[in-house]
């Protein structure tokens, strides 16, 4: 490979060619001086001899060179052709020379399609027609209809039911929605449910802390019966003396309703109380009767709304996400309620073109990572800190991998079982199409890894933002140290969002945004959602593969995603509500 300043040499010396004694430039005709110039070189032989020494020489450098500059592209990833670089702004060939000096370990050793996915980005291509949109005629055909009720409200007078819920926010919210299903299966009646404190998430916050209580209890009167605590005469009972508590050990994952008759209603009838400690996925999506599946969407979609401050925020974010255009978005008013109002224009001016954002959800926080025991190319740092916190907070992982023969990180990456990295999310919205003026909102931004992590985003994406660039210090404040609150603010932001993109199937925030955004969004809220194990064998090749092939493989790959789902049997009504439980069909 021959570079610009190489090149240069090679005109230079074609120049000085030109003007050599053997040169066939056409001249008026012969002279004196012209004739003693040639008689004196073909008068010379080892005038000649040293010409041709100096040619031999000046091709052997060249060889040398290039094959010198060949083999730092196949180690340092450098830009596959010296004109291709040139042709790049100033900006981004800085973030190219940083990217080729990086080591090949660091960080995904993705190094060489960053370059190739800058070098396709300042080629400002026309985006494809469809990367804003979802199948419209087909998703347009569901509409929510969850808020409709076929039942005499419940007395519950069979008992209490309390829930410590576990994990973050949007695993709590499921335990909350499975929780009053099964108050309503069991006749009993709901305590607002308790949120366990996590040494990974470290958030004390309750649930009148994020959510309106008391819209909580007035909307879900018609179905259950729910109290703020326990009569005073239960509340001094010890309930793990007399065999009132049931942690997760205690039922199996997603228990069917028979379980609950056989098991817990017994507990209820004879104590007055249970007590669900963890309650994680507790609750089978099937086989459910018809309405207490229609119960879990109406909880999960009308009655969880988020409280005032969460929702004055949130709204604030939403317009500097929209670079003040002063336009409501179609889910606004569902997710920061009255004060979706305070993002229109109130100047009286005219209302400009709202800026259209994608939403990326990038969940590489340490405890994906070390709950997924893949490796991400940090080497045996790497593996050393990943297994030390998984010692930590995972113990019983932690034991497992040391007694048991698990798959190997490669075996799980070939699954798609790892978390995609930010570099690998990055790389396939480019692939996607997105132009490099999109503006992006990243959720989930404490990454692993630190925010040096970002730098290979924002290098290719310079619009892309998170929560503490658009919001200030001090109006992020009441929020600090409440990692739930926070992540509510991240729900808003990538709900509302012109485009969302998930890049873990199985976190919970992707897939409660992703249903928020069939349940409410008419077809016009398209989601994302990446085949990992088809990825997986792309980016495999990423030290090869040209960047048109990779483009062709990661849309075919996207595309076969992108369709009108119904909710497949037992799986998740939270994330796939298109089903006649949750929405009607209208055509």
């Amino acid at each position: 490979m021959v570079s610009a300043s190489e090149l240069n040499v090679v005109r230079a010396s074609d120049r000085c060619r030109s003007c050599s004694p053997n040169s066939r430039t056409p001249r008026l005709g012969p002279s004196r001086l012209s004739s003693s110039r040639r008689s004196r070189s073909h008068s010379s032989p080892w005038y000649r001899r040293k010409l041709l020494l100096a040619l031999i020489a000046l091709l052997s450098s060249l060889f040398i060179v290039n094959w010198f500059m060949i083999l730092r592209l196949q180690h340092q990833h450098h830009p596959p052709n010296p004109k291709l670089r040139s042709s790049l702004s100033p900006s981004l060939q800085g973030t190219w020379k940083k990217l080729g000096n990086r080591k090949k370990s660091e960080k995904g050793n993705y190094a060489r399609m960053l370059a190739l996915a800058a070098h396709a980005l300042a080629e400002n291509k026309r985006e494809p027609k469809d990367l804003w949109q979802e199948p419209f005629v087909p998703a347009s055909a569901w509409t929510p209809c969850a808020h409709h009720r076929n039942w005499a409200p419940n007395e519950g007078n069979n008992g209490y039911i309390l829930v410590t819920a576990n994990g973050g926010i949007n695993q709590q919210r499921v335990a909350v929605c499975n929780a009053v299903v099964v108050a309503r299966l069991l006749n009993s009646t709901l305590v607002i449910p308790k949120f366990m404190y996590s040494s990974v998430w470290r958030d004390v916050s309750q649930f009148s802390d994020i959510y309106q209580e008391e819209h909580f209890i007035n909307y879900l009167t018609p179905d259950i019966r729910i109290v703020k605590e326990l009569p005073m005469e239960l509340q001094s009972l010890d309930l793990e003396a007399i065999g009132s508590v049931v942690t997760d050990v205690d039922m199996g994952k997603e228990a069917k309703p028979s379980f609950y008759l056989k098991h817990i209603l017994p507990i209820i009838l004879k104590n007055r109380v249970v007590h669900f400690v963890g309650f994680g996925n507790r609750l089978a999506f099937d086989p459910i009767p018809f309405e207490l599946q229609r119960l879990r969407c109406r909880c999960n979609f009308h009655a969880l709304q988020f409280v005032p401050r969460i929702q004055e925020t949130g709204a604030l974010l939403l317009k500097r996400l929209r670079d003040h255009s002063g336009l409501i978005g179609p889910l606004d008013r569902y997710l920061v309620g009255p004060f979706a109002e305070s993002v229109k224009d109130k100047s009286g001016n005219n209302v400009k073109k709202a800026s259209k954002y994608l939403a990326l959800h990038l969940r590489f926080e340490i405890d994906m990572v070390a709950h997924s025991l893949c490796e991400f190319g940090g080497g045996e740092e790497e593996r050393k800190e990943l297994e030390a916190y998984r010692e930590i907070h995972f113990p019983a992982l932690s034991q497992l991998k040391k007694t048991t023969t698990l798959p190997s990180p490669s075996e799980l990456r070939s699954e798609g079982l790892c978390p995609l990295t930010p570099e690998e999310a990055i790389l396939m919205l480019a692939a996607l199409g997105f132009n490099r003026k999109t503006h992006i909102f990243v959720a989930g931004s404490n990454l692993y890894g630190g925010r040096s992590r970002l730098v290979a985003l924002t290098s290719l994406y310079p619009r892309l933002v998170t929560k503490e660039n658009l919001l200030s210090s001090a109006e992020l404040e009441p929020f600090a140290n409440y990692s739930s609150q926070l992540a509510a603010l991240d729900f808003i932001g990538c709900t509302a969002s012109d485009a969302f993109s998930m890049t873990d199937s199985g976190s919970q925030l992707s897939s409660l945004v992703s249903g928020y955004r069939i349940y409410y969004g008419g077809g016009r809220m398209p989601t994302i959602r990446p085949n990992k194990r088809r990825l997986a064998s792309i980016f495999m090749k990423n030290s090869t593969i040209e960047w048109r092939i990779f483009e062709q493989r990661v849309r075919k790959a996207v595309r076969q995603t992108k369709h009108v789902q119904t909710r497949p049997k037992a799986r998740s009504i939270y994330r796939y509500p298109r089903c006649k439980e949750c929405m009607c069909r209208t055509d």
